[in-house]
């Protein structure tokens, strides 16, 4: 990013930095590594998220976190989330990343699963100061179920209304949302979704938090409420991180109707 930009929000997903088909944590150390230094250049103005992969999916479905509300199961979950935050906070401080790890069960709380609040101040002072703040899917408290599964995809969005971000990417391991031939769909609005959304599917891994559809309803619901387009991209190919962080339109936009 040049020196001037506004605040970029970009999510690395759980599929890239660890291996999901696993049952336990997996983490990809040398993806992570390389992920880090591609953002070292651009590290201005920026916030991280990033996905929690085998680091805590394994662990929400075995403890049925999504249907009931298990103490135990919640703070397991929680504890590898943050054991994968922490790797990835230390990579980034290794390429020279001023980055800092937000764990959401500290500073959000739920309504049946949905965002209700979360303390930004510290947050915007922590941009405004020059560092990175690094923040992950987790377990929170929610008023309603007790705890429950905050995905990234659904903090990503919430970040950027909130702290009035010009930019979102999406790092995922697909080239971008996918149509039924394989090729990389150019953009998404509300105009064309409901004749693109058959293509679209979960993960094919474990995914408590709803795969590629689940990220494209969230931004499409953001590109609703602001002028912010988003990009899914494929993080897993080497200059692709950096690509977009340096300006470049990449993947699939999504974006607001075209009247």
């Amino acid at each position: 990013m040049k020196k001037g930009q506004g605040i970029t929000v970009l999510k690395i997903g759980g599929s890239v930095i660890t291996d999901k088909g696993k049952n336990e944590g997996a983490a990809r150390y040398e993806e992570i590594e390389r992920i880090a230094r591609e953002i070292s250049e651009f590290d201005t103005g920026l916030v991280i998220v990033h996905g929690a992969g085998s680091f805590g999916h394994p662990q929400a479905k075995r403890y049925e976190l999504n249907g009931k509300f298990d103490p135990r199961g919640s703070i397991i979950t929680h504890l590898s989330v943050k054991d994968l935050n922490k790797l990835v906070v230390s990579y980034l401080n290794d390429a020279g990343v001023n980055a800092i790890g937000i764990h959401p069960m500290n500073c959000v709380v739920s309504d049946d699963a949905r965002i209700k609040s979360m303390f930004l101040a510290h947050i915007q002072e922590m941009i405004d100061r020059g560092f990175v703040p690094v923040l992950h899917g987790d377990v929170v408290m929610d008023e309603r179920l007790g705890t429950s599964v905050l995905s990234g995809d659904q903090i990503v969005p919430y970040l950027a209304f909130k702290l009035k971000a010009e930019r979102i990417g999406i790092g995922s391991a697909a080239e971008g949302v996918l149509d039924g031939s394989g090729k990389t769909i150019g953009r998404i609005t509300p105009d064309n979704f409901d004749q693109i959304k058959q293509f679209i599917s979960g993960s094919a891994n474990t995914d408590v938090t709803g795969g590629m559809l689940g990220k494209v309803l969230e931004l499409l619901n953001l590109s609703e409420s602001s002028n912010i387009t988003s990009y899914i991209f494929n993080a897993g190919q080497a200059g692709n991180v950096s690509g977009f962080l340096s300006g470049e339109d990449i993947g699939t936009a999504i974006s607001k109707a075209e009247y």
